[in-house]
C-alpha cells in the first residue's frame, strides 16, 4: 500500500479475517466477485521467476504462462522461494513493492476489467484499483485464455 501511495494511485482497501489462503476465500469473505479478486502466484520460468495474476475463480494455465513468457516451461515456485523473493508471506503476496522486481503476467480477461483487486502485501488485505493503473505501474504481459 505504501508503494501505491508513493505512486499516487487511488485504491480501495478491503480487510477481512484471513483464515484460508486464496483469492476465492478472500472474495467470499468480502462479498466480492471471485472473478474480480486475483491470486498473486510466483512462478518459475526457464530464465527466472515471475508473478502470475489469476482471477480467484480460475486456475493458472502453466502452459499458457510459459507461452506468454516465451519459456519452454513454467511451474509454481516453492513457498520458500516465493516468500524469499517477495518479502511477503504466502497468503499475502503482492506484486506491489516486492523485495525483488519480477516480470508480471496476468490473465487477459481479468486485465480487461475496469477495476481489479488483488492482495495488498499482508494476509487479510485486498486492494481494489483501476486496471489502467495496474497496467501502467506493472506493465503485465497478458496470459491468453
Amino acid at each position: 500500500m505504501r508503494w501505491l501511495r508513493e505512486q499516487e494511485v487511488p485504491f480501495d482497501e478491503h480487510r477481512y479475517e484471513h483464515r484460508v489462503k486464496g483469492a476465492a476465500y478472500a472474495a467470499e469473505a468480502l462479498g466480492l466477485d471471485a472473478a474480480l479478486v486475483a491470486k498473486t502466484l510466483v512462478a518459475q520460468l526457464d530464465d527466472g521467476f515471475a508473478f502470475a495474476l489469476v482471477p480467484g475463480d480460475r486456475e493458472l494455465s502453466l502452459r499458457g504462462l510459459a507461452r506468454a513468457a516465451g519459456s519452454r516451461s513454467a511451474a509454481l515456485a516453492s513457498e520458500r522461494d516465493a516468500e524469499r523473493l517477495t518479502g511477503y508471506r504466502i497468503g499475502g503476496i503482492s506484486p506491489f513493492g516486492s523485495r525483488t522486481a519480477l516480470p508480471v503476467f496476468a490473465v487477459a480477461g481479468w486485465l480487461a476489467r475496469e477495476r481489479v483487486a488483488l492482495n495488498g502485501g499482508g494476509r487479510g488485505v485486498i486492494l481494489e484499483l483501476a486496471s489502467a493503473d495496474l497496467s501502467r505501474l506493472l506493465a503485465p504481459t497478458p496470459i491468453p485464455e
